[in-house]
């Protein structure tokens, strides 16, 4: 899965520091990163702060390793040698192993936070950011921001030999399990059982938890459950959220064309009897 970069050693622990001249540096605009793809090496190759001429304001994100890397919000200059990708894009670029893609989805976590926390939800100052941890804080009333994670479910529902597979009204088009967000006052199992009954219209039993994921791109914590269809297997599809939903024998299970989903890990364990 995305998070899987062994053995580089990822480091969240945030520190006030200043980028040097080696460090890497990314930077967003509209939607897309500005690097360099390296189709020789299969790797994304980040600028570095030492080619920007300055006047730009610099966040320290993470560590991989002893690579740091930082954040420019709005540069106010670039240097030469990189292009703007999207997410479609780099997902659909040969690359070797998940590093790369598990870099941009973490810094686009951070990236949006960062830049939808720049004024306080309390009064309404410019906020900064603090000296000893990862949050911004109002100057003029105190109030501190931390990043937003959003909990979110993936649901691998059960019927004997079967699988519940969907696909969902937007973009994409590869197979899917029940997904939704937690809301305010549910467990992470009773999620599970709404988000069932609302896309599916079934009833589940024997909840039983698989695996977590960050999912940055959309600032989500993932955790995959399965269970098993309760009585009536008849699904009543909700036509609103998905535009498939169907019981599939494990072997005609049809996965994603890449490994980085919780939701296609979850399927393969279900189609190779795994469980």
């Amino acid at each position: 899965m995305i998070q899987d970069i062994h053995p580089v050693h990822y480091n969240n622990h945030y520190e006030p520091l200043t980028p040097g001249a080696s460090d890497h540096i990314i930077c967003f605009h509209d939607n897309k990163f500005y690097v360099h793809y390296s189709e020789k090496d299969q790797k994304l190759v980040f600028p570095k702060w030492g080619e920007f001429l300055g006047g730009s304001e610099s966040v320290y994100l993470f560590s991989l390793g002893e690579d740091k890397f930082f954040l420019i919000m709005d540069a106010q200059t670039l240097p030469d040698g990189y292009e703007w990708y999207n997410t479609q894009e780099l997902r659909s670029m040969k690359k070797q192993g998940n590093l790369d893609i598990f870099i941009i989805y973490t810094a686009w976590h951070l990236a949006k936070w960062y830049q939808s926390s720049r004024f306080c939800g309390t009064c309404g100052e410019k906020t900064e950011f603090d000296k000893t941890e990862r949050a911004m804080v109002c100057p003029k009333c105190g109030n501190k921001i931390y990043p937003r994670i959003n909990p979110a479910v993936i649901v691998g529902v059960t019927n004997g030999d079967r699988l519940l597979l969907t696909k969902y009204n937007r973009t994409y088009a590869y197979n899917a399990l029940i997904a939704g967000f937690t809301e305010i006052g549910e467990t992470m199992e009773e999620t599970v059982q709404r988000e069932v009954m609302e896309e599916a219209g079934l009833k589940v039993k024997n909840i039983r938890y698989y695996k977590s994921q960050p999912w940055g791109i959309a600032a989500d914590i993932l955790m995959g459950f399965y269970c098993d269809v309760d009585g009536d297997d008849t699904i009543h599809r909700d036509n609103t959220e998905l535009k498939y939903a169907e019981w599939v024998e494990r072997q005609d299970i049809e996965l994603q064309p890449d490994s980085l989903s919780l939701t296609n890990e979850m399927m393969m364990m279900f189609k190779e009897n795994r469980l």
